[in-house]
């Protein structure tokens, strides 16, 4: 008999996705949608969600699978401000700049009135904005860090207290089931094949928390759901397919580390997997090319 051949070696831990396999939004409050328009559609190049939400009370914006959502409310006038950064890998950063210098301009000629917070930075490898709110986007161009993408929402990067990123990567890595690791003062949580969430300690004082959320879906609907809700940390049973919590808390001793509600969702959610309509950004009434309205990328 001959002996077996040499097994290769693989790192099959790679592999792993986790239990959390989608980050598909996050959402802040605002109060004017013209805002949202011009920073999201016509200057980050989203494409406004044709079937849901078409009035103002609402705006939901397509990133490849991804979204953004802005709730309106005026009246009061309210808006939320996301405590971290949002990135987004975006096809082309030489035509996102064309875009947000059009886009600010544009702020400045429909809302004259308005002061707003937006304004953008060329920087060595992408491009820093605010919007008009003052939450912060930092857009890549496609790299194979994030896998085959070429527009969609990466990841989101938020700003936590100093001495929480070990307790965070511990909650989501035994609470949530998350492949989770701390390298240096930042917790990195992978979602699915290429997103991640971000927790980055920092000394800075941090607002006060104002609402805003992320929407994740996850296989295991029901184990982390009973870890919190034995801990009184649902704050909402929305219906059969989602729940929500508010504090990332330390397993090792129950300890309250950091602030941002979770839209959960199960995989049976009637939105899994929604197709999303993308747009070409790149075509205009000047340059249009017959057949390629679409975005034709990956994401």
């Amino acid at each position: 008999m001959n002996a077996p051949e040499k097994l290769k070696a693989f790192d099959r831990a790679a592999e792993d996705v986790g239990n959390i396999v989608h980050l598909e939004h996050f959402n802040c409050i605002i109060d004017d949608q013209r805002l949202a328009v011009l920073f999201y559609v016509v200057g980050l190049g989203a494409t406004r969600d044709p079937y849901i939400f078409p009035g103002l009370e609402n705006i939901w914006l397509n990133f490849g699978r991804t979204q953004v959502h802005m709730p309106s409310r005026a009246v009061p006038p309210r808006f939320e401000v996301l405590r971290g950064t949002a990135g987004f890998v975006v096809p082309s950063l030489e035509q996102l700049v064309k875009r947000l210098e059009h886009a600010g301009k544009e702020i400045k000629r429909v809302i004259p009135e308005r002061k707003t917070k937006f304004g953008f930075e060329v920087k060595k490898d992408c491009v820093e904005a605010t919007d008009p709110w003052g939450t912060r986007v930092r857009c890549h161009a496609p790299a194979p860090e994030f896998g085959p993408t070429e527009l969609g929402l990466a990841y989101v990067d938020f700003d936590v207290p100093p001495g929480t990123a070990e307790g965070i990567a511990r909650f989501y890595k035994e609470v949530m089931k998350a492949p989770s690791r701390v390298l240096k003062n930042r917790a990195v949580i992978s979602v699915g094949k290429h997103q991640k969430l971000f927790y980055t300690e920092t000394k800075k004082p941090l607002p006060e928390y104002d609402g805003h959320h992320v929407q994740v879906y996850i296989q295991d609907f029901s184990t982390p759901y009973e870890w919190l809700k034995a801990r009184g940390l649902i704050n909402m049973e929305t219906d059969a397919h989602e729940w929500r919590f508010q504090w990332i808390t330390d397993p090792k001793d129950g300890r309250k580390l950091f602030q941002i509600e979770h839209e959960v969702r199960s995989m049976k959610h009637p939105l899994f997997n929604r197709p999303l309509v993308n747009r070409n950004p790149a075509i205009t009434n000047t340059g249009y090319v017959a057949g390629h309205d679409a975005f034709r990328g990956t994401y």
